[in-house]
């Protein structure tokens, strides 16, 4: 994993996320959030419909050193990325909705993108099992109390090595989960991560305004407005739309 600063990395991904998803190569490294993340997870435990307890146990401390808090702001856990990704995976994306399904399985090239007969759920569900029978096997123990070094290490041969985790490779894996974990630090709020617009505040992205009429013959001026969600009521509430994330993905996918 390459360690690059947390600043960079938002420059790079947070420019992708004005078109809904971002996309990303590069794993994050910073410091320790293991602390935060103890406070945050009861909340989100409760709010979970798709991840069992031992499943968040894992994607919780994950997600969070895939991009920790630090001096610029929140991490993933504080954004409720955690809970983004159960949404996901909960919905009709998670049950491959647009997939296809019919075979024949077989070893793809690079350039013929997924091959696995595994729907997003199942492809998280049977890793996660993978890696907790891994850690076991190992000696490690729970992820979540291995020290951030050792879990920066572990996600390190998540990436790069080619594990199975019960029939799915871990690489394949680490991959949709830096992808998820990314897509709900930047997605509009509606989708369940964003958490109070938190990453859009950071790089200064503005949010779906539907009218920029008043502003359009004015140039070199600053905009300073806070951002605005596709739920916000108008209050400044916004409200997690239970049927989107059934539906569609950020960006359609």
């Amino acid at each position: 994993m390459e360690k690059i600063s947390r600043r960079s990395f938002f420059k790079v991904a947070g420019a992708a996320a004005a078109t809904a998803a971002a996309e990303a190569n590069a794993l994050t490294k910073g410091t320790n959030a293991h602390a935060a993340s103890s406070s945050s997870s009861s909340a989100h435990h409760a709010a979970y419909t798709f991840l069992n307890t031992d499943e968040a146990r894992f994607i919780e401390p994950a997600v969070e050193r895939l991009i920790p808090a630090d001096e610029n702001g929140p991490g993933a856990l504080d954004a409720g990325v955690p809970f983004y990704i159960d949404k996901q995976l909960g919905g009709a994306w998670g049950a491959g909705e647009r997939l296809y399904r019919s075979g024949p399985w077989q070893q793809g090239t690079p350039s013929q993108g997924y091959q696995l007969p595994f729907t997003p759920a199942e492809l998280f569900r049977n890793a996660l099992r993978g890696i907790r029978a891994d850690l076991g096997k190992s000696g490690k123990g729970a992820f979540a109390k291995l020290s951030a070094q050792d879990q920066d290490a572990y996600l390190k041969s998540l990436q790069t090595g080619k594990t199975d985790l019960a029939g799915v490779p871990s690489s394949v894996f680490f991959e949709s989960l830096l992808e998820l974990t990314i897509e709900g630090f930047f997605s509009d709020p509606v989708y369940g991560g964003n958490k109070d617009m938190v990453s859009w505040k950071m790089i200064g992205f503005p949010g779906a305004y539907a009218s920029y009429y008043d502003l359009v013959d004015q140039h070199g001026i600053a905009f300073t407005r806070a951002p605005i969600s596709l739920a916000d009521n108008g209050r400044g509430v916004i409200h997690v739309h239970p049927d989107i994330p059934l539906t569609t993905r950020p960006g359609g996918k």
